[in-house]
């Protein structure tokens, strides 16, 4: 069993959903990052969601997009990447860590040797947003090969027809996009991801963690509680993004962990 496995059986004993924090990797510089990722698991995140910065982000809205243009600026690669996971893991070798980003990076790296690369600095889970499941030979396949989950995005457009082939290699959780757009584009309504959820789980055995749109620790609570656990990226890069110090932007993290684990 992967860690990710692991953290949902364990949060099923306790009785608790999940909190997953994102972050930009290398936002605002390598060495605050790093500060900050070792910090999230104990303002009580549960999963821990690392950005790849990219060029070209088309999914992200104007926060995550800055956040990856600062960490580009400040020499921010995916060789770094894999050394702040190394090194996040010299002291941690039980929060699960998912890299979310986009696959020209991966691809330019080479697959095989980023997913060895990847095992090897440990990480658990990849979220690549354009890799949609027509292409799941060029990285889903071979990442579960090497024991890497590969994590799907599901959306209110997502229809009946659709979430059978979006959901036929998923592994770890499935991430429902509460709203449609760009991330931190809208606030995320309890009523209408309910039904959504309901549906994903009729089709799954797999968690689903909503994201997107949660700014609050009441709205943190509000999702987890229809769901089995939220997802909060564009509020905490936003923090870091006014320049707080690290122990606050964990304080806020920290808030938002508690709503979630009080749904």
């Amino acid at each position: 069993m992967g860690r990710i496995a692991e953290c949902f059986a364990r949060l099923r004993t306790e009785n608790r959903k999940a909190f997953v924090s994102y972050i930009m990797g290398g936002d605002p510089d390598v060495e605050t990052s790093l500060k900050v990722m070792r910090g999230l698991p104990g303002a009580g995140v549960d999963i821990i969601e690392l950005g790849l910065p990219f060029t070209d982000p088309m999914a992200d809205g104007e926060t995550i997009q800055l956040a990856g243009q600062r960490a580009l600026e400040g020499g921010m690669t995916l060789n770094r990447l894999l050394e702040m996971v190394r090194a996040f893991r010299q002291d941690d070798d039980t929060t699960p860590i998912v890299v979310m980003g986009y696959y020209n990076p991966i691809y330019s790296h080479g697959v095989e040797r980023f997913l060895d690369d990847a095992k090897a600095a440990g990480i658990d889970g990849l979220i690549v947003v354009d890799l949609p499941p027509e292409e799941d030979d060029e990285l889903c396949l071979p990442a579960l090969a090497k024991g890497i989950d590969f994590i799907r995005l599901a959306t209110p457009t997502t229809d009946d027809a659709r979430l059978p082939k979006v959901l036929q290699n998923t592994s770890g959780f499935v991430y429902y996009v509460s709203i449609t757009g760009i991330t931190g584009a809208a606030a995320a309504q309890s009523t209408e991801v309910g039904p959504e959820v309901a549906r994903i789980k009729a089709r799954t055995d797999l968690p689903v963690i909503v994201g997107f749109g949660i700014r609050t620790p009441d709205a943190a609570a509000e999702i987890a509680s229809v769901a089995d656990g939220c997802v909060v990226g564009s509020a905490i890069v936003g923090e870091l993004a006014k320049g707080r110090p690290v122990e606050e932007v964990l304080e806020f993290v920290s808030g938002l962990a508690g709503g979630a684990h009080r749904a």
